[in-house]
């Protein structure tokens, strides 16, 4: 008598593109290409992502997966028919932890917005009749994590999504075609589809456009909380001994700073209406972020490019998922711009006063972000704000993952 030798679960074939959108890159999938089980929230479309990406890796290398072990290269998107009128496509987004079994969904990936827009239109969510021979095409896209509208300008050439160009993008190597995003009333983010919680219906959830934030074994810092585009928190570099000026490995490199930077983040959730108790900051790891701000100085990119005072009007490093991020989130940029256009906020502190546009520099390099903000009946709203980004098709075919992983319990 012979053993039967063991049974192992074929891989399925996923339809999946592999896209850059500004200075992240992630996995897109239609919905309907999703196994039926995994088309709906839940623990067998989380761990669906999660194999893809190859988390949870002890490892921190992603090295079975599609993911790059770190924030900007460890997402999933899943793109849809809209559900909303006037709106061409939904997009949800997942932001995959590299080293814990945790997809996050109560956010929206800025950068990754910029792909969403040629994607759909590749992938014949846009009525060909619709499109320009050559110009530009405004896709209405639905943002299902937290229920907002982003307007992605896409270039058009012969018909078809153009994708080179001329246009650079700092924390981008290569040159590609200018895609122009608005973030129609980024404030006010409320629950979505993804599952974010909600926050309280104020640009300021405390009321204040600076706050003193008391933060156990740091003390009481100084702080912007801001909801537009994402949550938050905006503290001085000079209050936590920094200039402003510091790159990733100044910061990651320093597992006290790191835990500091989490602490803030954690007890600034909380004031926020995010969460109740600071404990559970680590189930909500995308949001919000903390970033540090500090008047225009000469520094050094991390590509070697020097970065003149005279070109930025104030610096700012900002974290995800616990790391500094090597450029900076398109949803913190939009935060940036709409702090900047405030009065009284950090954020204009260090720019030298509001303006309706600011140049900033990032540990790539710098950035041009715009917002449209009033003071309307005591509070402050912001109409949209508008930056420019880039985004390229890296790959397209079929992703595999082991069938065990797309099975309901």
């Amino acid at each position: 008598m012979t053993n039967s030798p063991p049974r192992h679960a074929p891989q399925l074939k996923i339809p999946a593109t592999y896209m850059r959108g500004g200075t992240s890159k992630g996995v897109f999938f239609r919905l309907d290409d999703l196994p039926e089980t995994a088309r709906g929230p839940g623990p067998v479309r989380d761990a669906l992502l999660m194999r893809v990406i190859g988390s949870p890796d002890p490892y921190a290398k992603h090295t079975d997966g599609m993911g790059g072990a770190t924030s900007s290269t460890s997402k999933c998107v899943i793109i849809s028919r809209s559900s909303r009128p006037d709106h061409d496509v939904d997009y949800l987004y997942g932001q995959v932890s590299i080293d814990t079994a945790f997809v996050d969904w109560s956010g929206k990936c800025g950068n990754l917005s910029t792909a969403v827009g040629p994607f759909a239109i590749a992938n014949g969510f846009i009525d060909t009749s619709r499109l320009p021979e050559n110009g530009t095409f405004p896709v209405r896209v639905w943002q299902a994590n937290i229920g907002k509208t982003i307007v992605c300008h896409v270039p058009i050439a012969n018909g078809e999504v153009q994708e080179t160009g001329d246009f650079e993008l700092d924390g981008v190597t290569f040159p590609a075609a200018e895609i122009v995003l608005e973030f129609i009333d980024p404030a006010d983010e409320g629950e979505g589809e993804g599952g974010g919680a909600a926050v309280q219906n104020s640009m300021f959830p405390t009321g204040n456009l600076v706050d003193d934030l008391d933060v156990p074994g740091i003390g009481t810092l100084k702080a912007t909380m801001i909801n537009a585009g994402i949550p938050t928190v905006f503290v001085r570099a000079a209050d936590l001994g920094y200039t402003g000026a510091e790159l990733q490995d100044a910061i990651n490199g320093d597992a006290k700073a790191l835990a500091m930077f989490e602490t803030i983040r954690a007890h600034g959730a909380v004031r926020m209406g995010l969460i109740a108790d600071a404990a559970d900051a680590a189930k909500r790891q995308h949001t919000p972020k903390v970033a540090f701000v500090a008047p225009p100085a000469d520094y050094t990119a991390s590509s070697g490019k020097r970065i003149a005072a005279s070109e930025i009007d104030l610096q700012v490093r900002a974290l995800s998922m616990g790391k500094l991020h090597h450029a900076m989130l398109g949803t913190a940029a939009v935060a940036i711009g709409t702090a900047a256009a405030i009065p009284g906020t950090l954020v204009s502190e260090a720019g030298g006063g509001a303006r309706t546009a600011v140049r900033f520099g990032h540990p790539s390099g710098t950035l041009r972000v715009g917002a449209e903000a009033a003071l309307v009946d005591g509070q402050w709203t912001v109409r949209k704000a508008v930056m420019s980004r880039s985004a390229r098709v890296l790959m397209e075919g079929a992703v595999r993952v082991p069938a065990d992983f797309a099975r309901a319990e």
